[in-house]
C-alpha cells in the first residue's frame, strides 16, 4: 500500500509540473511572438528608409549621367555648327545648354552628404565654365570663322576643362556608386536579419507549442505506460521465478543420480585397476566424463536461471588462488579424453597428463573472490578450450596476480571463432557455425559473462579461425571493498 501511495504521489507531482510547464510555455510563446513582432516592425521601418535613400542615390546618378549626356550633345552641336555652319546645330546646342542648368540645381538640392556637396560644387563650377567656353568659341566663330587648333588658347582651356570634368565626374560617380552599394548592402543585411529573426521566432514558437503538445500527450499516456511497465515487470519476475524453481527442481533430481554414477564408476575403476588392463577401463572413464559433463550443464542452466531472476548470489571470500587453479587443472587432467592423452603422448611430451600448461606470475598468493562463481568461469573456459582445440596441442592457462586484481588467460590452438559469431558470443544458446560435431548447449560463455559481471570484472578475447582463441578475464580483488 505504501508503494502504491508513493507511486500515485509521483504521478500527481508529475502532472502538476506538467501543468506549470504548459503555463510557462504559453507565456514564453507570447513573449517570443511579441518580441519578434516589435523587432520585425523596426526592421521594416529601416528597410523603408533604406529604400528611399537608395532611390535618391539612384536618381542622383541618373542626373549625373543626364548632365554628362547634355554636355556631350552641346559639344557635338557646337562642332557641327563649326563644320557645317547650320543654324539647326546652333539651336540644338542652345537647347542642350538650357537643359543643363535646371538639372544642376535639382542635383544640388538632392544631395545631402557633405562629400557629395563638395563634389557638386566642383562639378557645377566646371560645367558652367565649360558652357562659358562653348559660348565664347561660338561668339568668336560668328565674328570671324577661324580654326581651333592646339595653339589656340581657347581650345587649350576647353581641353583642360574637359579633362578636369572627366576626372571629377568619374570620382563623383564612383563615390555615389559606393554609397549605393553600401546602402544596398545595409538593406540586404537588414532584410536577412529580419528573415532570420522571423524564422527563429517562428521556430521557437513552433518548438514551444510542440513541447507543450508532447507534455500534454506524455501526461495522458504516462500512467498507461507506468501501469504497463509494472505489469510487464511483474510478469517477468514471475516467469523468472518459475524458471528458477523448475531448473532447481530438475537440477536436484538429476544431481543425485549423477553423483551415484560418478561414485560408482570411481569405485569400479579403483577395484578393477589391479586386475584389468588400463586400456580396458576406458568405458568407465567415458562414464565419468559424461556424468561430469551433464553435471556441469545442469549447473550452467541453474546459474543462467538464477542470474535472470536476479538471485545469483555473490559472496567474495579470501582464496588461495594458485592452489585453486592447480586443483582445477588436476580435475581437468583426470577427466580428459583418453584419446587426447594418447595423441599427446605420441607427440613426444614427457608428461602426457600435462594437457593444460599452467603458469603463475606475480607475488600475490591470495585474492578475495567468489570461489563458486570463479569455478564456473574457469571451468567453462577450460572446457571450451579443450573441446575446440586440436588434440596434439596444449592449453595454456596463465595466472597473473597483484594486490588490486587477478587476471586469468586461457589460450588454445583450435578452430577459433568466426568474425560473424563474435558479436553474439555471450548470448545464451548461441553456438558458432564451425562447431558442428562438437557437443554443447551454448550456455558456457553466457555463464562466464554473468559471473564476471557479478565480480564487476572484464572479459576480452582475441580469436582467429583455424589458429585458436585467447580469453582474458580480469577480476578485481574485493579484499579492500568488503565492509
Amino acid at each position: 500500500m505504501l508503494d502504491l501511495r508513493q507511486w500515485l504521489n509521483q504521478i500527481y507531482w508529475k502532472i502538476s509540473l506538467g501543468g506549470r510547464s504548459i503555463t510557462l510555455g504559453f507565456m514564453v510563446a507570447i513573449a517570443t511572438i511579441t518580441g519578434v513582432s516589435m523587432v520585425s516592425f523596426q526592421n521594416a521601418t529601416e528597410l523603408t528608409e533604406d529604400a528611399a535613400h537608395i532611390q535618391e542615390t539612384y536618381e542622383n546618378l541618373s542626373l549625373l549621367n543626364d548632365i554628362s549626356t547634355l554636355l556631350i550633345d552641346a559639344e557635338s552641336a557646337r562642332r557641327g555648327y563649326f563644320l557645317f555652319n547650320r543654324p539647326t546645330e546652333l539651336q540644338r546646342y542652345q537647347a542642350a545648354a538650357q537643359d543643363i542648368q535646371p538639372k544642376l540645381s535639382k542635383l544640388q538640392q538632392a544631395l545631402d552628404d557633405p562629400q557629395s556637396q563638395t563634389y557638386m560644387q566642383q562639378f557645377r563650377a566646371l560645367t558652367e565654365r565649360r558652357l562659358q567656353l562653348f559660348q565664347q568659341s561660338i561668339d568668336a566663330y560668328k565674328q570671324y570663322p577661324i580654326e581651333f587648333t592646339d595653339e589656340n588658347p581657347l581650345f587649350q582651356e576647353t581641353s583642360g576643362n574637359w579633362q578636369q570634368f572627366q576626372q571629377l565626374i568619374t570620382a563623383f560617380q564612383n563615390y555615389e556608386k559606393q554609397r549605393l552599394q553600401r546602402q544596398l548592402a545595409g538593406s540586404q543585411q537588414t532584410l536577412r536579419s529580419r528573415i532570420r529573426l522571423e524564422l527563429i521566432g517562428s521556430l521557437l514558437t513552433l518548438i514551444i507549442l510542440l513541447a507543450m503538445y508532447f507534455i500534454l500527450r506524455r501526461q495522458r499516456i504516462r500512467r498507461q505506460q507506468a501501469e504497463a511497465k509494472q505489469r510487464v515487470l511483474a510478469q517477468q519476475k514471475e516467469l523468472s521465478e518459475m524458471k528458477l524453481e523448475f531448473f532447481s527442481m530438475i537440477s536436484h533430481e538429476f544431481r543425485t543420480p549423477l553423483s551415484l554414477i560418478l561414485g560408482s564408476a570411481q569405485l569400479l575403476k579403483d577395484a578393477l585397476r589391479a586386475i584389468v588392463e588400463p586400456a580396458k577401463l576406458k568405458n568407465l572413464q567415458r562414464i565419468q566424463s559424461s556424468a561430469k559433463f551433464m553435471s556441469q550443464q545442469l549447473e550452467d542452466v541453474l546459474v543462467v536461471a538464477r542470474a535472470d531472476a536476479g538471485k545469483l548470489e555473490f559472496h567474495p571470500k579470501p582464496l588461495e588462488i594458485q592452489t585453486f587453479c592447480l586443483n582445477l587443472v588436476e580435475d581437468f587432467q583426470t577427466f580428459s579424453d583418453p584419446k587426447r592423452l594418447i595423441k599427446f603422448t605420441q607427440q613426444g611430451f614427457s608428461d602426457p597428463k600435462r594437457l593444460i600448461k599452467f603458469t603463475q606470475q606475480g607475488q600475490a598468493t591470495h585474492a578475495t573472490v567468489d570461489e563458486k562463481l570463479l569455478y564456473s568461469i574457469l571451468s567453462n573456459l577450460l572446457t571450451n578450450a579443450i573441446k575446440y582445440s586440436i588434440p596434439e596441442t596444449p592449453i595454456h592457462f596463465t595466472l597473473h596476480t597483484n594486490p588490486n586484481a587477478v587476471t586469468f588467460q586461457i589460450q588454445d590452438h583450435g578452430i577459433g571463432i568466426a568474425p560473424e559469431d563474435q558479436p553474439h558470443l555471450y548470448e545464451p544458446f548461441q553456438r558458432g557455425k564451425n562447431t558442428q560435431g562438437k557437443a554443447g548447449s551454448g550456455l558456457g560463455l553466457s555463464v562466464v559473462k554473468k559471473c564476471v559481471d557479478l565480480h564487476q570484472g572484464t572479459i576480452e578475447f582475441t580469436s582467429e579461425v583455424g589458429r585458436g582463441t585467447l580469453f582474458t578475464v580480469v577480476l578485481p580483488n574485493w579484499e579492500g571493498r568488503l565492509g
